[in-house]
């Protein structure tokens, strides 16, 4: 195999509306496109980052709610890379969303956070290094 790059996590919402705002507004993912798929009573959005790397935000009804503590099998969280996680931190406490106390990686040095989605997903913010991350 030659796998390139991530392309795109789906997610998928319990209030679609309010997910919609989030990732837009809050974290600033730039819509790509957006459709309703009347056969399956779903909303489908595609967001972007900066790299090109995409999340889909769905809409299903009634889905089950997501395990997470303990933690489940699956999908643990999302991690972002930012320049300086402490700025984010703040920006998403002005929003009124509650971000844990700041870490560091215990291998990498590292500054990280994790703060949730409306609907409980856990998000992590990574702090890039000189080389990236």
């Amino acid at each position: 195999m030659n796998l390139q790059r991530l392309h795109h996590v789906a997610i998928i919402a319990s209030d679609y509306a309010r997910s919609k705002d989030f990732y837009t507004r809050v974290l600033g993912l730039r819509v790509v496109a957006e459709a309703y798929r009347e056969a399956r009573d779903s909303w489908k959005l595609d967001l972007a980052l900066p790299d090109g790397t995409q999340i889909e935000l769905f809409s299903f009804p009634s889905p089950p709610p997501r395990p997470s503590r303990p933690e489940a099998c699956g999908l643990r969280h999302l991690a972002f890379v930012v320049d300086d996680v402490a700025v984010h931190a703040d920006a998403l406490r002005a929003h009124g969303i509650d971000v844990e106390p700041l870490r560091v990686d215990e291998f990498t040095g590292r500054r990280f956070t994790f703060f949730a989605d409306p609907d409980g997903l856990p998000i992590e913010l990574y702090e890039a290094g000189t080389h990236g991350a």
